[in-house]
């Protein structure tokens, strides 16, 4: 089992390469930073969190360049997304990102990804929210293209290119494990597609047991060992009897979420989950 860290890197947090660095130094394995933009100032769309969105969801940094430092602050702490809203990104710009930052930690990046809640934020950036799913789908593909050929091509519905060259590539071959986020059946397939791995939120994850035989069941249909489809527990809580039994599950990683908060704060708790993480390794 590995033990990651979750946190909205903030203007007002404590800073990512500061966060890196205490969680390289008490033994995790990986860290992970989330993604908005903006929020729309009409907040038409409801969090499924609750009536209230907290604050850090419209002063978060933009991942990569937070990652970015967090790599340059560490030698051997995975970097991740989670989650990075690509269906708000364009698709060469973002393949030539996660290749950079994968080429330059030396193969430590997780490309968490997922399709997001807030549909005017979405169309801020000209997608539509009831196809992000079918852009995702082709996003993806041009992505892989881009990663692994010496000329990528791409012609589809909502992503279209000619040959290009695009360096470098990626350290991980044929590219960074892909992750993606949500609970649906249709999540659930998705990830079986063109997917490295399933990221419920644990929080939210009622079934998760009934839809991890789910997952597994389409990956075996799908023609997939279903041990290549790797499951990460974002929010996980910190209970050891629960990890125990994502363990028993066959859980890849827990990452442990942490407020957008000042130094102490988050140090307190980052010493905290180390704790729990040696009693149930």
């Amino acid at each position: 089992m590995h033990y990651g860290l979750m946190m909205f890197a903030t203007d007002y947090a404590l800073r990512p390469d500061e966060l890196a660095r205490a969680a390289e130094e008490r033994g995790f394995e990986s860290l992970w930073l989330p993604e908005h933009t903006h929020i729309p100032a009409s907040r038409r769309s409801p969090w499924p969190g609750g009536p209230e969105l907290p604050k850090e969801y419209w002063h978060t940094y933009d991942p990569f360049v937070a990652l970015s430092m967090a790599a340059a602050a560490t030698t051997k702490l995975k970097i991740a997304t989670g989650i990075c809203l690509i269906i708000e990104r364009d698709t060469i710009t973002t393949a030539k990102e996660v290749a950079s930052l994968d080429h330059l930690s030396n193969g430590r990046f997780i490309f968490g990804i997922g399709g997001g809640w807030n549909a005017e934020e979405m169309e801020h950036h000209g997608t539509v929210f009831k196809t992000r799913w079918k852009k995702m789908r082709e996003q993806i593909a041009a992505m892989k293209a881009i990663w692994t050929e010496e000329e990528a091509e791409f012609h589809g519905d909502f992503v279209n290119f000619d040959k290009l060259w695009s360096w470098p590539k990626p350290v991980q071959k044929p590219h960074p494990p892909i992750l993606l986020g949500g609970h649906s059946p249709q999540m659930l397939q998705r990830v079986v597609d063109f997917c490295d791995g399933w990221m419920p939120i644990g929080a939210r994850a009622q079934q998760f047991e009934s839809d991890l035989e789910d997952l597994r069941r389409r990956a075996e249909a799908k023609g997939r060992d279903p041990k290549t489809v790797s499951v990460t527990i974002f929010g996980a809580p910190a209970d050891e009897a629960r990890i125990r039994r994502y363990q028993e599950l066959g859980v890849e990683r827990v990452a442990f979420g942490l407020p957008s908060a000042d130094r102490d704060t988050v140090m307190r708790l980052i010493d905290r989950y180390a704790e729990v993480a040696r009693a149930a390794p």
